[in-house]
C-alpha cells in the first residue's frame, strides 16, 4: 500500500532483485532524538612495517575502545584502506541512532595540517566525535572551533620545516665532501640493492655476499653483514624520522 509505505520510510538495498538475500541498512533517526548507546572506534597507524602498534593498541584500549582499525602506511599515501572502513563504520553507526566517538592515540597517526582539518570536518558532518589520547590535540575536539584549526595547520608546518632543514643538512654535507647516512662504503647503488635483497629475505650474510663495494680502499670487496645492518638501520631510521617528523 503506497500510503503505508510512505509512513514506515524504510530505507532499502539499491539492488533488489528475485533471489536476493533482504539487507537491511540503518533506520533514519528522527529529527533532535537523543543516541541510543555509545560505541568508541580506535584507530592506530605506523609508517613502516618495522614499527610496532603494541604502544597504541594498548592506549587505545585502556581508553575503552571496542573495536580498533590499524594499519601500517605512511601518511603521505593518499588512501589508507583501513582509515576508511574506520570513518565508515563511524558514519553507518551514527546514522543508525548511536553515538560514536573516533579514538586516536595521536594527532599524528591520523594526519597532519589541511588533511588532518578536512578529515576532521567530515566527522563532524556526520555527527562524529574526534579523541586524541596523547600529544598537543589531547583530548576532544571540535573541528570547527579555532585552536583546532590553528593547532592541526602548525603540525603540518612544523613537519615541512623539519624535512626542508634536513633536506638543507645534506645538501650542505654532500658540498662539504661528506657522505651522507650509512657506513662510509655505502652509496646510493649498494643500499638500493640491499634493500631489494631485503625484500626477498635473504640474511644479512647472504646479502652482504651479493654486495661490492664501488670506492675506496676496499673497492671489489663485499661489505660485511654488520656494515649492511647499519645501512639499512640508518635508512629506516631517517625514513622514519622524516615520515614522522
Amino acid at each position: 500500500m503506497p500510503q503505508l509505505a510512505k509512513t514506515l520510510n524504510v530505507p532499502t538495498p539499491a539492488v533488489r532483485k528475485p533471489g536476493a538475500s533482504w539487507v537491511e541498512l540503518p533506520r533514519p533517526r528522527t529529527a533532535d532524538a537523543e543516541p541510543t548507546g555509545h560505541v568508541r572506534l580506535g584507530y592506530a597507524r605506523a609508517s613502516t612495517a618495522r614499527q610496532s602498534l603494541d604502544a597504541q593498541l594498548d592506549s587505545l584500549s585502556e581508553a575503552g575502545v571496542t573495536r580498533v582499525f590499524s594499519e601500517k602506511i605512511s601518511t603521505r599515501v593518499a588512501k589508507r584502506p583501513e582509515l576508511d572502513k574506520a570513518v565508515t563504520l563511524a558514519r553507518e553507526l551514527r546514522a543508525s541512532g548511536v553515538a560514536v566517538t573516533l579514538v586516536v592515540h595521536e594527532h599524528k597517526r591520523l594526519g597532519r595540517g589541511i588533511d588532518l582539518a578536512t578529515l576532521a570536518e567530515e566527522l563532524k558532518a556526520c555527527e562524529v566525535g574526534l579523541e586524541f589520547l596523547t600529544g598537543e590535540l589531547q583530548g576532544q575536539h571540535d573541528p570547527s572551533g579555532v585552536v583546532f584549526t590553528v593547532l592541526a595547520a602548525l603540525s603540518g608546518m612544523e613537519r615541512e620545516y623539519i624535512r626542508d632543514r634536513t633536506l638543507e643538512g645534506h645538501e650542505s654535507a654532500r658540498k662539504r665532501g661528506k657522505t651522507i647516512g650509512g657506513a662510509t662504503v655505502a652509496d646510493p647503488d649498494m643500499l638500493a640493492m640491499a634493500l631489494h635483497l631485503r625484500q626477498q629475505r635473504l640474511s644479512l650474510r647472504d646479502m652482504a655476499a651479493k654486495l661490492v663495494i664501488t670506492t675506496g680502499k676496499k673497492k671489489g670487496q663485499h661489505p660485511s653483514p654488520a656494515t649492511v645492518m647499519r645501512m639499512l638501520r640508518d635508512h629506516d631510521e631517517q625514513t622514519t624520522a622524516i615520515a614522522d617528523a
